[in-house]
Formats: C-alpha cells, structure tokens, sequence
C-alpha cells in the first residue's frame, strides 16, 4: 500500500469520529481581577464535597482550598458559579485544574483582590475525538 493511500486513509477515519458539542454558558458575565482572569480573587474552603456533573466543572472535596480565579454574574433564576483551581494534598504547591463550581459549597476564606472588572464569558465548545468518547 502507498503511504499517500494510508495517510488519506487516517484522515477519512479522523474525520468520521470527530465531534463537538457547543455547551450552555452558565452565564453572560463574569467578575475577574483583570481583564484575562489570570490573578486569584480569594481563597475559600470547602464546606461539601462537589461532584462535576461534566468537563467544565471541577470536582471538590470537604475541608480543600480552593483559589477563586473569577465570579460568574447569575442570570435572573440560574445559580452561582465561580471558577477556580482546587490544590490537592500530595501536590500543594502545583497548579491544579480549573473549573467552576457552585458557590454554595465554599467558603470565602481571604481576598487577595478588591479591584475588579466585569468581563463577558465566552462559548464553551467541546471535542470529541472518537465515537466513543461521546
């Protein structure tokens, strides 16, 4: 077999199992501490465990830090999110990953930041590479 007949091969079969799906915004604003959201607003700990209900989300467990990198501004009847990076207990001092989470289950421990902006959010797109990764 020719190695241009084999990589059109690859190409067609990627192109067959890639998909996307555009998530609901949580929200139209969001509260950050610049205009990238890249400084942390406060510190909290949680109060509850938090399990992602899907890939946006961060998962959380009692007693964690948990850095507040933005504040979503609630639609009239949705929830409060924020989002933030939660730090666990063998790595403390590495990045952790970020996603939202609800309000409810943390509690404000220490703001580093009490200047902020208000800044719209964009459009969560996700993919999907694979038909069963679906």
């Amino acid at each position: 077999m020719s190695y241009p007949l084999v990589i059109l091969l690859c190409v067609g079969l990627l192109h067959q199992t890639a998909r996307a799906a555009i998530m609901d915004k949580l929200a139209d604003n969001k509260i950050c501490g610049d205009a990238e959201c890249s400084h942390v607003l406060s510190m909290a700990t949680a109060l509850d465990d938090f399990i992602a209900p899907d890939c946006r989300f961060i998962n959380i467990k009692k007693g964690q830090m948990v850095y507040v990198y933005s504040k979503l501004i609630p639609e009239e009847g949705a929830g409060v999110f924020w989002s933030g990076s939660v730090y666990s207990e063998r790595y403390v001092h590495q990045m952790g990953i970020i996603g939202y989470f609800p309000a409810t289950v943390v509690k404000e421990t220490y703001k580093f930041r009490e200047d902020t902006v208000q800044i719209p959010t964009t459009v969560c797109i996700l993919s999907f590479i694979g038909q069963y990764l679906r």
